[in-house]
């Protein structure tokens, strides 16, 4: 195989202080290939999703605070140039196109390892948060995490099902909801929100749709979702929900919004034996129920966070038949701060994918 060339610096968004506004820097080391430790892989990126974390991350504003400085992104799609030299059993080679996610590496020998709970790990190390991300030419991950992608995806899209489509399709595999069921979705047309419709179509949910704006109707409605509630026109959201499933409330509600409004409803519109999964991330945000009625109703309530290894092979591979059509926009590295300030502001709608190749 020909020798690849690895420059010694390249470009990144850097934040380097937690709070501080990124900065472009074109002088960042490269790690090189005889510098990799055993299990460590050297990936170019062609390009990477914008996720809200990365910007709780700069900000600072989460109880669990980045290593700064920092270069943030955790949803990265690239070619591995290297691989460490001493690397036994690598599931990936060089060459081969993968995926960069939240959760770079865990021990894989602790409890919550061997239980599928990964990204539990005490010893994780998390991309963009406590290790450097890919929002950079080049990133640093390990060859037991990285996640092969399938040929048929395209790489910008991939990028997007790395974070936000993996975090959903976990929290509808593990809610309990069978083929039939009821599914609500608060913020249905968003970024999470219409990858998650069309996650639970494809797993034979029935989706309520919960959003605002006829944009966003038609998204939902066009992407499979049966019923549409308008949360600004409806003034009884629970009861529009209960209507809508048959007159007895969802079996399921997969919330991701990252405030505690989401959360409120959720147990007055389940059907007794219904789940609610948390999955959004408020910093500070308390979860409150009524503890008389989750009890009396036999009302599930999960957190779901990310997702392991084969939990991202699958929400890969779904989207590679074509049942998952990832809606984002394509902006530069060098637009990072203006996507950052646009997600402050709750001014983005969709997905946001970086091109890192050129």
């Amino acid at each position: 195989m020909t020798p690849i060339n690895i420059p010694q610096t390249q470009v990144a968004a850097v934040v380097p202080t937690v709070g501080a506004k990124l900065e472009i820097r074109k002088d960042v080391p490269v790690k090189q290939p005889s510098q990799l430790a055993p299990g460590e892989c050297l990936v170019k990126i062609i390009s990477t999703g914008v996720c809200h974390t990365d910007l709780h991350a700069s900000r600072g504003d989460w109880p669990v605070t980045a290593v700064t400085p920092l270069i943030g992104g955790h949803e990265g799609v690239g070619t591995i140039v290297a691989i460490g030299a001493h690397t036994e059993n690598s599931p990936v080679q060089v060459g081969q196109r993968v995926g960069v996610k939240w959760l770079a590496n865990s021990c894989l020998n602790c409890e919550q390892c061997r239980t599928g709970l990964e990204q539990c790990c005490s010893q994780a190390k998390f991309s963009g948060l406590t290790v450097d991300g890919t929002f950079a030419q080049y990133v640093v991950s390990w060859v037991q995490h990285v996640t092969p992608i399938p040929e048929s995806l395209d790489s910008r899209a991939a990028a997007s099902i790395l974070c936000a489509g993996l975090t959903v399709y976990r929290a509808l595999k593990y809610s309990g909801a069978r083929i039939g069921n009821w599914v609500v979705l608060p913020g249905a047309g968003g970024g999470l929100g219409h990858l998650a419709v069309q996650y639970a179509v494809t797993m034979g949910m029935r989706v309520v749709a919960i959003d605002t704006g006829a944009e966003k109707k038609d998204l939902c409605l066009a992407l499979g979702a049966e019923k549409w509630i308008d949360f600004k026109e409806t003034q009884d959201i629970v009861g529009a929900i209960k209507e809508a499933c048959d007159g007895q409330g969802a079996h399921c509600a997969v919330v991701t919004t990252a405030t505690s409004a989401g959360y409120a409803q959720a147990i007055d519109y389940l059907r007794p034996g219904g789940s609610l999964m948390a999955v959004g991330l408020p910093g500070s945000a308390k979860l409150e129920s009524s503890i008389f009625w989750t009890v009396l109703k036999s009302i599930s309530i999960l957190g779901s966070y990310v997702g392991n290894r084969q939990d991202a092979v699958e929400a890969l591979e779904i989207a590679a038949t074509g049942k998952v059509v990832v809606r984002y926009e394509l902006k530069s590295l060098s637009q990072l701060q203006e996507v950052y300030d646009g997600l402050a502001e709750g001014k983005i709608a969709g997905r946001i994918v970086l091109d890192v190749s050129q």
